[in-house]
């Protein structure tokens, strides 16, 4: 069967949900690490009793199966006993970045109706509680976040005896792989962020062992794995990815709360990870660490494989879990819809057991054409090692693995007095992939400080959306088209071309 074809769902012993995945890696893995965070460990048995635990919590609390919650929790065991709990009972899990900002969480809880978040109380040295007081009313409900009814800020959850296990486990009965589990938060083409629906079904299968297999076979992989390390955030569909692959193929997931490449390093070692999930720009980050070296050479290269030049395969996305099973693909010339054969240049449209339910708030036929089909806006040709990755037909940017709408910073960046126009767009980087650029047009009689609109994207924005380029154009150095609107294509082109480009 060609790797790009329909194929039907896997056979599992165990329900295509969540509680039924926890239940059975339980009995399974026992007391095998699943999660080692530092000093911290979380073995499967362990896992299942905490989350048991801060279940019949949430469920004393009201939190039912289609309850929006929140998650505000880095890399660790209380993000994984939350995640699951709230998953085991039904709820649908919103994981939240990090990285954001009050402003940016104040937008996410409001567009998810978000009914409770869990929250640490710090994350990499950052005041928590701080930035919920920024973000979130003192007096709940409020006209701001109107679905917003609490706000859990501890550590340590799921902690104490298990209690209510009749019920707990009536309600996980009642969990089926149809029900919605996870929104996951991305940049979309408009100024807000777009919510990517998945279902159990579509997170169990996309990360279950013969989905696994046959994500190592695409990429030639080979040999027992048993302890992988995530450089994805949790937050992020590779990190409930990895997470889902762990519970089914009963592995160890090794991270660490903040990516130093020397630090990572000692973790391989220490721990003797078999496979690296993460971004070719950390894996380059470990090669290149001044102790690198001097360390098991033999082993670390083995495990981090070689840079391989040349093409860019498409990893997947959201919209797919990260994962190509479970997903049918064409490529088709997007002007006029007739699909393309191999090698030839157009847009993937995918579509699967395993893809997208839909976008949060968006209407079936809002996201999906009459046959099914998402058409992704991806640029790709179809190879015979896979697909092969060129580019966004969208202006959307693709920086550090995320995806980033250039609207959503124009927004923040116009939002200053003096900036009339703020034009974003993403340029080539041999470190994060592409580089977010943004042109700044002065408003009338108007000097621009580019210090001071420095600031304001440090302020609004998380870190990966923050151009690290800025540049002044008058207004008729813009080129604008018959629509009226900016001729980013133009824009980008010159600055490729320009002294900016050249001073790198």
């Amino acid at each position: 069967m060609s790797w790009h074809a329909r194929r039907p769902r896997p056979e599992l012993p165990y329900p295509a949900t969540i509680p039924g995945v926890l239940r059975w890696a339980a009995a399974e893995f026992g007391d095998r690490d699943l999660l080692v965070v530092g000093e911290e460990r979380l073995t499967f048995a362990e896992a299942e009793r905490r989350s048991r635990v801060l279940a019949a919590q949430l469920l004393a609390d009201g939190v039912g199966k289609g309850t929006r919650v929140g998650l505000f929790h880095n890399y660790g065991a209380d993000f994984v006993v939350a995640w699951l709990a709230a998953l085991r009972i039904g709820a649908l899990v919103m994981p939240f970045s990090t990285l954001a900002t009050a402003a940016e969480l104040r937008t996410m809880l409001h567009l998810g109706d978000v009914a409770v978040l869990l929250a640490a109380p710090q994350i990499l040295g950052r005041d928590v509680r701080a930035l919920i007081a920024e973000a979130v009313p003192a007096s709940l409900p409020s006209p701001q976040l109107p679905y917003l009814r609490r706000v859990e800020i501890r550590a340590g959850l799921g902690a104490g005896e298990p209690s209510a296990d009749e019920l707990v486990a009536a309600v996980e009965e009642q969990v089926t792989p149809a029900d919605l589990a996870q929104v996951t938060y991305t940049s979309g083409s408009e100024a807000l962020p777009k919510g990517v629906v998945h279902s159990h079904g579509a997170l169990v299968r996309n990360s279950s062992p013969q989905a696994t297999r046959f994500a190592f076979d695409l990429v030639g992989l080979t040999g027992e794995v048993r302890t992988v390390f995530c450089g994805f955030p949790f937050f992020w569909v590779g990190g409930s990815l990895t997470l889902g692959q762990a519970l089914q193929n009963g592995w160890t997931v090794c991270c660490v709360e903040r990516f130093e490449p020397e630090a990572v390093l000692d973790v391989l070692e220490r721990e003797r990870v078999d496979r690296v999930w993460a971004w070719p720009s950390l894996v380059q980050a470990l090669r290149t660490a001044p102790s690198y070296a001097r360390r098991d050479r033999a082993y670390l290269d083995r495990v981090l494989g070689t840079p391989v030049p040349g093409p860019v395969r498409h990893r997947g996305m959201s919209e797919t879990m990260g994962n190509w099973f479970g997903i049918e693909t064409k490529v088709i010339d997007p002007e006029t819809g007739q699909e393309l054969g191999p090698d030839q240049e157009g847009e993937l449209c995918v579509r699967g057991f395993a893809a997208l339910q839909g976008y949060y708030k968006k209407e079936r036929e809002d996201t999906f054409d009459p046959d099914g089909w998402l058409h992704t806006g991806d640029r790709v040709a179809r190879r015979e090692w896979g697909l092969e990755f060129l580019g966004r037909y969208t202006e959307m940017v693709k920086t550090r693995g995320a995806n980033v709408s250039p609207r959503e910073i124009e927004v923040v960046l116009e939002s200053a007095d003096a900036v009339r126009h703020a034009l974003v767009f993403g340029v080539p980087d041999p470190q994060v992939g592409e580089a977010v650029v943004a042109v700044l047009v002065p408003a009338p009689g108007r000097e621009i400080d580019l210090d001071a609109v420095a600031e304001l994207a440090r302020r609004e924005l998380a870190p990966y959306k923050r151009p690290a380029r800025y540049v002044v154009r008058a207004e008729d150095e813009i080129g604008w088209l018959p629509t009226g609107k900016p001729d980013k294509r133009g824009l980008k082109s010159d600055y490729l071309a320009s002294e900016e480009m050249m001073a790198r």
